[in-house]
């Protein structure tokens, strides 16, 4: 059984998946806002989740066939994850292990205040496509009662 029946649900379902993904980086990246050395021995960078609709991309798939319609509802999915091109910041530790000569470290371009943000923005969304999602079964249910009468 296809979902399509209820395009809110399927519409409403890839955007909590690409809201989970999102929630993970975002955890990541404040788990390694400190992050100085990885393994590849390299100052951590923030990540950033890039959404893509996929109408969009049904669209181009289908502009050469005149007069077709995609039936599909659009739904979204994290296309990539990317790192923040913003530069790293340079703190002055000279104790640190990872300091220059200078006793400058470079740090992750990491702010905590702007992640916790982004996880309140992620967890609103979230919050959002699940009403959607409550109110798409409530009115089905509704509809199968009328059914029953």
């Amino acid at each position: 059984m296809s979902l399509s029946l209820i395009p809110g649900i399927e519409v409403s379902g890839s955007a909590l998946d690409a809201e989970r993904q999102r929630l993970n980086v975002i955890a990541n990246n404040i788990a390694n806002a400190q992050t100085t050395r990885d393994n590849e021995g390299k100052v951590y960078r923030r990540q950033l989740v890039v959404f893509e609709s996929m109408l969009a991309q049904e669209n181009q798939s289908s502009a050469t066939a005149v007069g077709s319609a995609s039936s599909s509802p659009n739904t979204v999915k994290v296309r990539e994850i990317v790192e923040d091109t913003r530069p790293l910041k340079s703190i002055y530790m000279p104790g640190h292990p990872d300091a220059n000569a200078e006793g400058m470290v470079q740090m992750p371009n990491v702010n905590v205040a702007e992640e916790m943000v982004d996880m309140i923005t992620a967890s609103r969304a979230i919050e959002a496509n699940v009403q959607i999602i409550t109110t798409a079964k409530q009115m089905v249910q509704r509809v199968l009662e009328i059914g029953k009468r």
